[in-house]
């Protein structure tokens, strides 16, 4: 019967005080020594705090019981510092308990977040020995391991000893490779998924779509977008925003503009890939436009999406409404620019022959500008024919930042020979060929007759 009431009143707490109360009845009562209690209470407390959980668990008079280990390390996993599972796992390893099926999925899945792979592979030793290595939901979380640790080779070898796969392992060997910027074994690991009779969710379809938009492969993407359709899986968040992109990509804004119409939800970044798709195929005042709208919607802008209004008012050209929203930015919503958004503003200004302008935002900057600026930049002075405030830092910066890439010495020397500095040019031209650099040549992208791109140089053309 007091058990009964002790259930209640852990489960009717609904505030740190409530659980102050308990613990202090716990104490007076020496209920604090029932491992069945503590459990439920720790297991509650977390929904709380899970400050005063670890608080509580550290004080415990007895070895806390697994469950609460467990309880505790899942707790951990989800939050900024998962480390915490780790540590509480090798605590829990020098009592007499042993961790269980329940714990492993969740220190691998530690690891995984800490890229922690030496940690992961031991923890993979400790599963083989004591005979889990084919419990699937542990598989599954190595595999997701290795991938987001960069070992997309662990990952799929343990994808290929897994006695039974389900949705889950396909899905995470998919989004495994993708990850690892291999879309085409993603796409070769769809199709086996197919041959296995196992339909794909809506987290598959995501990373397939993403595999798609690496490999501009607008045809895959549009079949696997009617596979969706055909049979009749949710237009989501999360899958919408990937084909929006995935059109978006490869060039076909208007079916990007379809889907994100279509989407009966949108969460900001749907809004902004959508801004920078419109920015990107040339639509700059459709772009302009949609940020409008979003504001409308009460959604507020961050930085990514800053950074794709500021594309769009780049590449139109419209330099005053830029400048408003990059003063905007930060008046309003209190957004910090970031290199990306000086970096769109010398571009927007360099665009325009306001060189001046351009320079000045550079020298306001808080930090040191990164080789893209500084190559928009020169780039802008050479093609305008502006030196009069030309500051050869800025070339020897850029020289210092990438001092292997040819492009660089080439492109400083035409700003030298602009400048009337022939000696600077020649000198220039000359370390090109004692370090043995290229200048790499232009290129494109050209649809071949499966729907993907292939990247065609001059070089190759000839």
């Amino acid at each position: 019967m007091i058990s009964r009431q002790i259930e209640t009143l852990i489960q009717l707490s609904k505030t740190v005080h409530h659980l102050h109360q308990l613990h202090t009845l716990f104490l007076k009562t020496s209920l604090d020594h029932n491992t069945y209690i503590i459990s439920r209470f720790i297991l509650t407390s977390l929904s709380i705090s899970l400050h005063f959980t670890r608080s509580l668990f550290n004080n415990l008079p007895v070895t806390p019981p697994l469950f609460a280990y467990n309880t505790l390390i899942r707790a951990y996993t989800k939050t900024s510092c998962p480390i915490e599972s780790i540590k509480l796992f090798d605590e829990m390893l020098k009592t007499a308990l042993r961790p269980d099926n329940f714990t492993y999925p969740f220190v691998v899945k530690a690891c995984g977040r800490c890229l922690l792979i030496g940690v992961g592979g031991s923890l993979h030793s400790l599963i083989f020995k004591v005979g889990l290595d084919s419990d699937k939901y542990i598989g599954n979380t190595l595999l997701r391991m290795y991938a987001a640790c960069k070992e997309i080779d662990f990952a799929n070898a343990v994808f290929e000893e897994m006695p039974v796969r389900d949705v889950v392992s396909w899905s995470s060997m998919i989004a495994g490779f993708v990850a690892c910027d291999s879309p085409s074994d993603a796409l070769k690991v769809f199709h086996r998924m197919k041959l296995a009779n196992e339909n794909p969710n809506s987290v598959t379809l995501v990373s397939l779509v993403s595999a798609c938009t690496s490999l501009i492969n607008v045809r895959a993407g549009e079949s696997i977008h009617s596979y969706t359709v055909v049979n009749g899986l949710e237009l989501d968040v999360a899958l919408g925003t990937a084909l929006v992109e995935m059109y978006s990509k490869c060039g076909h804004v208007e079916k990007a503009f379809k889907v994100f119409n279509l989407m009966r939800e949108k969460n900001l970044q749907s809004w902004t890939i959508m801004m920078s798709g419109l920015a990107d195929n040339g639509r700059g005042n459709d772009a302009i436009s949609l940020f409008a709208k979003m504001i409308q919607t009460g959604l507020k802008p961050d930085s990514i999406s800053f950074s794709a209004i500021l594309s769009a008012c780049s590449h139109l050209g419209l330099v005053d409404e830029g400048k408003n929203y990059f003063d905007e930015m930060a008046r309003v919503y209190n957004i910090k620019p970031t290199m990306e958004h000086y970096g769109c503003m010398v571009d927007m200004l360099g665009r325009a022959g306001l060189i001046e302008e351009a320079y000045h935002i550079i020298r306001n900057m808080p930090t040191e500008p990164n080789a893209v600026i500084l190559r928009s930049f020169l780039g802008a002075c050479r093609n305008h024919g502006q030196v009069l405030c030309l500051d050869d830092n800025l070339v020897k910066l850029l020289l210092k930042i990438e001092p292997e890439l040819g492009a660089n010495y080439v492109l400083a020397a035409s700003v030298s020979s602009i400048s009337g500095n022939w000696d600077t040019a020649a000198e220039l031209m000359v370390a090109i060929n004692q370090k043995g650099l290229n200048k790499v040549p232009g290129c494109s992208w050209v649809k071949v007759n499966d729907g993907s791109a292939e990247e065609m140089s001059k070089e190759t053309a000839a």
